[in-house]
Order: structure tokens, then sequence, then C-alpha cells
């Protein structure tokens, strides 16, 4: 067991977790306004990667007594094309990797170096990953489907309501891990981390539908839940899911595109859901 002091090394660790954050944000920005295919595909699944990792940091940072961060690193998902966008991927990579060299060298505890060197052979994959992808979209001269900034101007209503659910399925993922990181109950931390799944399912339907239609996917948290109790996480994710429901229902009856009133119907009904689970785990944990 390490003498050195756990302050530091959660300081160190919630480092990690912000450049994970950013990296799950920016890969998924890419991926969307990439369009199908198999390229977009391969970045979800690093995205999904890079989510694993913010999973391990934040439960070694509870085991050592402190508070996952849900700050995001500073992203560089700007450029013109396909190509630029996977250079600062590759950019991204190799910044994650030198970072987390630093904090191997200088954390002590061995069990958190091994797990750094894990998350650093991802990240050593991921590195070349992206680098096949600039030379991939060069040969194939991939050309975006969606642009990765919002043009000026009032933005159109179906992109704006679409949003409106972009931001609400972010912020809920980020509460969901967050609860599920805090609570000492093994079963609510499950279905949370379960539920956050889900919801990551629904922000990709979203963001698809947006930029399938040219529209940017604002990926911005409007406020998480940091509840300690386990009851009174649990009626605040109550009372966001019912909130989010009654919204779904809205846009189902103002949506005409059938492919779209099927999707935004499918999230309603995952949302009910979600009520009704947390509803249950409310009652156990307040026996």
């Amino acid at each position: 067991m390490s003498g050195q002091d756990p302050t530091k090394v959660i300081a160190m660790l919630n480092e990690d977790i912000k450049g994970e954050h950013a990296a799950i944000v920016q890969y998924l920005r890419h991926a969307y306004a990439i369009g199908e295919g198999e390229m977009a595909c391969e970045i979800e699944a690093i995205a999904r990667d890079e989510m694993r990792h913010l999973d391990w940091l934040s439960e070694t940072i509870v085991e050592l007594g402190g508070e996952p961060s849900l700050d995001r690193a500073e992203m560089t998902i700007g450029g013109d094309t396909v190509p630029e966008w996977m250079q600062r991927d590759v950019g991204l990579e190799e910044d994650a990797i030198a970072l987390y060299e630093q904090h191997i060298a200088a954390i002590e505890d061995p069990k958190i170096k091994r797990l750094l060197r894990r998350i650093v052979s991802d990240e050593t994959s991921h590195h070349h990953d992206f680098e096949h992808f600039v030379e991939k979209s060069k040969k194939k001269g991939l050309e975006p489907i969606a642009p990765l900034e919002a043009s000026a101007g009032k933005p159109a209503k179906l992109a704006e309501m679409l949003n409106w659910g972009v931001r609400h399925e972010y912020t809920v993922i980020l509460q969901y891990l967050y609860h599920s990181f805090m609570t000492p109950e093994e079963e609510v931390s499950e279905q949370m981390q379960d539920q956050a799944i889900n919801e990551m399912q629904h922000l990709g339907w979203l963001a698809e539908g947006l930029t399938g239609s040219g529209g940017v996917p604002d990926i911005e948290e409007t406020g998480v839940d940091r509840s300690k109790d386990t009851a009174d996480m649990l009626r605040a994710d109550i009372a966001v899911e019912r909130e989010v429901t009654k919204e779904y229902t809205r846009q189902i009856d103002e949506v005409d595109d059938p492919d779209l009133k099927r999707v935004i119907t499918r999230i309603r009904d995952n949302e009910i859901y979600h009520d009704e689970l947390f509803s249950d785990l409310l009652d156990e944990v307040s026996e």
C-alpha cells in the first residue's frame, strides 16, 4: 500500500478524466459529422473505449475517497476537412499518452499504475487508428455530411427540438454516471450505468437525425444533479425522466417525418421505463 498523499493522486486522475471526457465528445462530434460508414462506426467504438476509461478512473477516485470530476478538457474539434479532424484526434491521443506517462511515473500505488498502463495500451492503439483514418480519408476523398459548427442565425425549429434532446441526453449520461460512482448501493450503481448506456444510444440517434439534415449537435450539459444520498439521487433522476417524457410526448405530436417520429417515440418509451425502474429502486432504498 502506498503512503502517497491520496489527494495528489485524485487530482492527477481527475485531470485524466477531463481528457477522457473531452475525447468522448470530440470523437462523437467527428463521427456524427462524417455520417454513416465504417470509419464513423470505428470512431464511435473508440469513444466507447474512452467512456470505459472514464468509468475505471472514476471508480478508482471514489475508492481513494475522492469525487470524480464532471469537467472536460479543451477540445480541438475544428477544421474544414475530415483528414484535418482525424489529425486533430491523432494529436489528442498523443497528448493523452504523454499525460498518462507522467502520471504513471508520479503515482506510487502499483494497482493504479497498472490501470494507467492498461489505458495507455488502448490510447496507443487509438493513436494508430487515427493515423490510419487520416490516410484513409485522404485517399477516399471523404467529405463530411454536416458541419462541425452551427451557422449564424436563428436555428430551424426541428434542429432546435432535436438539440433540446441532445443536451438532455448528454446531461443525464453525466448525471447517471456520477450517481453510479457515488452511491454505495450496488444494484443502484449497476442500473445507473445501464441506463447511462441507454441514454448514450438516445444521444446517437438524435445526433444522427440532426447531422443527416445538416444540423450540428449541441453536446453541452444543462446542469447535473450532484446529490450524495442515494434516495435524493433517485428522486432527482425520476424528476428529470418525467420532465423529458412530457417533452418527448409533445414533440411526437409535432414531428411530421415518420422515421423521426418513431425514433422519438422509442426514446420516450425508454424514458418511461427509466422512471418506473428508478421508482422501484427508490422504494427499495427507502424501506
